[in-house]
């Protein structure tokens, strides 16, 4: 087994990465910048190490700094967790060509799979299907125009290295086309590096449904089943659940099956996600495929009763599956709840003192946090500061036991988002499992502040 593991992150999933491995006898090493000295992460692992000041850049980007710090702390492994450098092809490269184990797919299944047009390429040959578009990457407005008039407005114009909801723009009509296109290009230059776009239909009620996805070197792949992720803001998910309470069985076998040919397309090994986008009448595409960990991992790991970051390190290890799909159960109803360090209605940060903290519990309650009484949470990183995750037989009681577990929830001294959580989980709308990836920010426009 592995000897001694480098965490390259910080916040809960560096807490999370730290457990897996203290659980499998594995050596930990924590990397921080000096805002985070008094962080969690840094206080569990067995080695601590600062590599930069409060900057990401010259911190938890700074990948000399990184490299040395493994050299210093005789790791012979490095995780990314997600975020960061968690899907840098170019980092994961020098991991691999300095001797360390790489915690996660390979170099080319991650450039492949980052590069939105490669990608589209890659899943149109797996037969995997796609939003109807461009075959690839669009040169200028008239190519957009007569793909759009193929496909039918609205369209959205996609930067290809994209993600995050950022580098689109969403064109309903032919006159603001070449004004879209040339604002998406300068987007995607400034944000990436890399101005190059492309066009798919805009699916204007979809939902968001994403499938897990787990490999080894030894080509087996398997899915951990779908998760529901249509509850988001901005792009960004606020509420996750697995499974999706829309997804018929007959949609849940299709959909799984598609994940799992876009993973062996790439021959993928480890943890990754393959998104879709879903239609009222449950026909999907594929949109995106994450080459790493996700927040939302714990809702698959409770269905499943699989611990993906323990798999994660054994793949990354040599080690084939210990099991084969016909093993992998789907059990109950999973729901995690994203708490952010945030105004719940303005969506401000909240950095500060935490002068109280105080975790839910109880029955098939999980807490992913690195939060402690006395942590100042520093303003220069995500928002995101703990993870609720409830499991039950029903959606029905999943959703009581969540009700139950945020009204526990206790942070004093910063301002979260718990009160969101509360007012969405009471909805009548969301109870029922009726809403798309609209439904949150046409909700949250009615409520009174």
């Amino acid at each position: 087994m592995l000897h001694k593991v480098l965490i390259a992150n910080r916040g809960e999933i560096a807490v999370r990465i730290i457990r897996a491995c203290k659980d499998l006898g594995i050596g930990t090493v924590a990397v921080y910048s000096e805002p985070d000295r008094e962080a969690m992460h840094a206080r569990l692992a067995d080695d601590s190490i600062c590599i930069g000041p409060a900057s990401s850049a010259l911190s938890y980007l700074n990948i000399p700094a990184i490299m040395t710090a493994a050299g210093l702390t005789d790791c012979d492994a490095i995780h990314p967790g997600y975020g960061f450098l968690a899907e840098n092809a170019g980092f994961a490269e020098i991991v691999i060509e300095s001797g360390y184990t790489w915690v996660g797919p390979s170099p080319e299944s991650m450039r492949i799979m980052g590069d939105k047009v490669s990608a589209k390429q890659r899943m149109k040959q797996a037969s995997v299907p796609l939003v109807p578009g461009s075959d690839g990457a669009v040169a200028d407005a008239e190519e957009a125009r007569r793909v759009a008039h193929l496909a039918g407005f609205p369209i959205i114009i996609k930067a290809s290295a994209g993600g995050g909801g950022r580098g689109m723009k969403v064109v309903h009509s032919e006159p603001r086309l070449a004004s879209a296109f040339s604002m998406c290009q300068s987007e995607a230059k400034a944000a990436f590096g890399d101005d190059t776009v492309y066009v798919e239909k805009f699916l204007e009620e979809p939902r968001h449904v994403e499938v897990q996805v787990l490999g080894d070197s030894h080509g087996n792949v398997v899915h951990l089943y779908e998760r529901e992720c249509s509850i988001q803001r901005n792009n960004q998910k606020v509420l996750e659940e697995a499974p999706s309470p829309f997804v018929s069985e007959e949609t849940r076998q299709k959909i799984c099956a598609a994940g799992v040919a876009a993973a062996k397309s790439v021959n993928y090994v480890g943890a990754g996600t393959v998104e879709f986008l879903m239609n009222p009448d449950q026909s999907f595409y594929f949109i995106e495929m994450n080459t790493r960990i996700q927040v939302e991992h714990p809702v698959s790991e409770w269905i499943t009763g699989i611990d993906l970051i323990e798999w994660q390190l054994r793949v990354a290890d040599g080690e084939p599956l210990a099991f084969n799909q016909s093993q992998i159960k789907r059990k109950g109803h999973a729901i995690e709840c994203r708490i952010n360090a945030e105004h719940p209605f303005k969506f401000t940060p909240s950095p500060g003192k935490v002068e109280l903290y105080h975790a839910p519990g109880g029955r098939s309650v999980r807490v992913d946090s690195a939060l402690y009484t006395g942590y100042t949470i520093p303003p220069y990183y995500d928002s995101m500061v703990a993870k609720i995750i409830t499991h039950a037989r029903s959606r029905k009681k999943c959703i009581r036991r969540m009700q139950r577990a945020i009204d526990e929830l206790a942070v004093l001294g910063v301002t979260t988002n718990q009160e969101l959580h509360k007012r969405l989980l009471a909805n009548p709308d969301f109870q029922r499992g009726d809403f798309n990836i609209h439904f949150l920010e046409s909700w949250l426009k009615q409520l009174p502040r």
